[in-house]
């Protein structure tokens, strides 16, 4: 099972360019007495995501998408939620914001990620469809 504290070891390992940003948030957050706001992180990531996609700098993103899937299908109840609506929630967000058809990342999307992907365009469309798990 993977949990919250240890969701970004593979992803580092998937996206070595997400590194330096990821120092820095461990950095701003060091001697917090709370937990490191991983949802923060996510945001990032998706930031980063974007910028890559529009970059054309897509060479790891079946990587990072294989660790996407494995956070829905592995994680935690934190660790899947904070997949849906940390990351993907994020990226397509970030993607319209930024003028990106955010559609353009769904061919890395594994099944798993793909359908809590699709739930989340029919969610903002106006249909409740959000399942729990």
């Amino acid at each position: 099972m993977i949990t919250k504290n240890d969701m970004f070891d593979p992803m580092l390992v998937a996206c070595p360019a997400f590194v330096p940003a990821w120092h820095a948030f461990v950095n701003e957050w060091e001697g917090s007495e709370d937990d490191l706001p991983y949802y923060v992180a996510l945001g990032d990531l998706a930031h980063h995501l974007v910028e890559q996609l529009d970059a054309g700098a897509t060479q790891n993103f079946e990587a990072v998408f294989d660790v996407v899937e494995r956070w829905h299908c592995q994680g935690d109840s934190y660790v899947k939620e904070a997949a849906t609506i940390g990351l993907l929630e994020g990226i397509q967000n970030i993607s319209l914001n930024r003028g990106t058809d955010p559609r353009r990342f769904e061919f890395w999307l594994k099944p798993e990620s793909k359908r809590r992907w699709d739930e989340l365009s029919r969610f903002w469309n106006g249909e409740n469809v959000l399942s729990d798990d």
